[in-house]
């Protein structure tokens, strides 16, 4: 049946709004894989920084996506109804509330950063990670405006220019890179803070970039004339807002985990943390791909829920849940088959090395999960249901995933591995759940 002519229609328009925005969100984290291996060039020190840094920088990161993501489902379903006007009025305010939060978030944990000395980590690891994450902070201003206006042309299912974007900015980040941690070209040599100020760089071309492709494209002509204050609206805010925040806190609860793990890991010296960063980078590159099918299932399950086509809706759905399992059980393949190269490529230490091989196992177990998970969460949010999904995160990786990996990690004493083994209980419990959730508000 998932592989009769009707699935096979779904697939292929959801593939072919997929593939792009698979490439532009492995954008987001290729810039921290990048950091982290060229930072791991310089010392194992400067990559439990970089892990510690990203840790904490995700979370801040994950909340802005979260508000921009709200843009998305609002526009695919009024470009399904055919109102040009709600298109319109939600690129505006997207891009004003989108714009506000990004200097919000980065002054409140720009303020709030010294506090990162008091999370019981290494003392030379934190005195390296405040200034990086402090830069990072400051990427957000620019990325919450590249958002709003990706977002929005994600919504009008234009997925291809963000991607070509996306890649152009992680061309230019490995580049900058290069120059700027090592010193190149006649610049100084940076150390872990040029990898920083390369990502900062990059987001801010990002951001000038998709705003030009917005402003001047001719297809867009018909909403430019709403750019305007006077078509400022608190009501329209308020409503992203209602919808954003609770995919912000799902993202957080998920997302925040994973950082918290880090902080755990932390607990045990920087050897551990170093190799918690390779597996998590690892981990977090099919993630964001089968986020682009997740945000493919937003767009399609919104446009025809916004059309009225109940049916359509449930085989976009289930076709999307299909190609991200599919994709990611592909994906722990190829994990388990190089779980003791990919450590190489990141720091020369062969027990750091050793401890990310056996890690990485573990991410390989859990891709399935992580997919199912994923997807079914795009999919909800095409619905616009978003604040039960809020609530499975929060059970499922704070309530079991880390007193799970707690417990295995510092009272077995299987430490990092624990830890990890905790996160692939939360994922799968979040999957199922998710996946009835689903199955509940689309019936066959």
């Amino acid at each position: 049946m998932i592989f009769s002519a009707p699935y096979r229609e779904h697939y292929k328009s959801t593939f072919w709004l997929a593939y792009p925005v698979v490439l532009s969100q492995l954008g987001h984290i290729l810039v921290s894989v990048a950091d982290s291996v060229m930072a791991g060039r310089i010392g194992t020190l400067q990559l439990a920084a970089a892990s510690l840094g990203n840790s904490i920088f995700t979370i801040v990161l994950v909340f802005g996506l979260g508000i921009s993501f709200s843009i998305t489902p609002m526009v695919a379903r009024a470009d399904g109804r055919k109102n040009y006007t709600r298109i319109a009025l939600a690129l505006t305010n997207g891009w004003f509330l989108n714009t506000i939060m990004g200097i919000l978030l980065f002054l409140a944990f720009w303020a709030l950063s010294p506090l990162i000395a008091y999370l019981n980590q290494p003392e030379d690891v934190v005195r390296l990670a405040i200034p990086y994450v402090n830069i990072l902070f400051l990427s957000m201003v620019p990325l919450m405006m590249f958002q709003a206006f990706k977002q929005f042309a994600e919504g009008l299912s234009l997925t291809k220019q963000s991607m070509y974007i996306s890649i152009f900015a992680n061309v230019l980040n490995v580049g900058l890179n290069y120059v700027l941690i090592y010193g190149k070209l006649g610049f100084p040599a940076l150390g872990l803070n040029g990898a920083a100020w390369a990502t900062l760089i990059s987001r801010v071309v990002m951001a000038l970039m998709m705003a030009g492709f917005v402003f001047l494209a001719p297809r867009f002509a018909r909403y430019r004339r709403y750019l305007r204050w006077q078509h400022l609206s608190w009501t329209h805010m308020r409503r992203m807002l209602k919808v954003g925040f609770p995919i912000s806190l799902q993202m957080i609860f998920e997302m925040g985990a994973f950082s918290f793990s880090a902080v755990m890991i932390g607990w045990l010296g920087a050897r551990d943390l170093a190799a918690h960063q390779i597996a998590l980078n690892v981990a977090s590159v099919t993630y964001m791909m089968a986020s682009g099918i997740s945000a493919a299932a937003t767009i399609r399950v919104g446009k025809l829920r916004g059309a009225g086509d109940a049916h359509g809706v449930h085989m976009a759905g289930y076709s999307s849940l299909i190609m991200g399992a599919l994709f990611m059980a592909t994906s722990a393949v190829l994990i388990i088959l190089c779980k003791d190269l990919i450590p190489e490529f990141y720091v020369k230490d062969p027990a750091v090395q050793s401890l990310a091989a056996q890690l990485l196992i573990i991410a390989a177990i859990f891709q399935l999960s992580d997919g199912v998970q994923v997807v079914g969460l795009g999919a909800l949010r095409g619905l616009e249901d978003v604040r039960v999904p809020s609530m499975i995160s929060l059970f499922s990786y704070w309530l079991i995933a880390l007193p799970v990996g707690y417990a295995l990690g510092f009272w077995i004493g299987l430490g990092a591995l624990g830890i990890w083994l905790g996160l692939f209980t939360g994922l799968t419990i979040a999957a199922v759940l998710l996946f009835f959730r689903f199955r509940k508000f689309s019936p066959q």
